[in-house]
């Protein structure tokens, strides 16, 4: 089977070519990346806790989940591919902002991404693929405030980066709508 490629862009999100996936976090070279968080309708978060045997940030908890889009795939198709295969859900998802960063995992990988970040709302019960995840759960802002705050060796370095951002725009979607 043929590694999977990931869209290469500059920062303005304009393609550039496609990279073996292994490769491009080697080299910290930036590519697409997706991230989609699901919440419940009391306003919990859905957070997965990365399988054993992923190839980095393993046994970490981080949103509901994230990959990249293949090539001559859109975001918001790949966030609802990735949704189902790794969590087993399905719910409307709105692109709700993108963000680049920059970190260095583990293996001596990179991540080098502008993510499309997409939100969605459902009360299903996931049924997470084994490979992808071990455990999840729910749990609202302030807990997962603290509990960064106390153990940020828990999650994974882009939901550190993300948390409190994707918070924000729901803060400021909810204050929009009531307007």
């Amino acid at each position: 089977m043929e590694e999977p490629q990931v869209i290469l862009v500059n920062e303005k999100d304009q393609v550039l070519g496609t990279m073996p996936k292994m490769e491009a976090h080697l080299k910290g070279e930036l590519h697409r990346a997706i991230s989609v968080f699901i919440f419940d309708m009391d306003g919990n978060w859905l957070l997965q806790k990365r399988a054993p045997y992923k190839y980095h940030s393993a046994n970490l908890w981080t949103n509901t989940c994230c990959s990249h889009p293949y090539p001559n795939e859109t975001s918001i198709d790949a966030a609802n591919r990735r949704l189902l295969e790794e969590m087993g859900l399905e719910c409307e998802l709105n692109f709700a902002f993108k963000y680049l960063y920059k970190a260095e995992l583990d293996n001596n990988l990179i991540e080098h991404e502008l993510d499309h970040v997409f939100i969605g709302f459902t009360n299903q019960i996931p049924l997470p693929d084994s490979e992808e995840v071990s455990e999840w759960k729910t749990a609202s802002f302030f807990d997962i405030d603290q509990d960064i705050e106390l153990y940020p060796e828990r999650y994974t370095e882009w939901f550190k980066l993300l948390y409190k951002k994707v918070n924000l725009h729901l803060v400021l979607e909810t204050t929009f709508r009531k307007n």
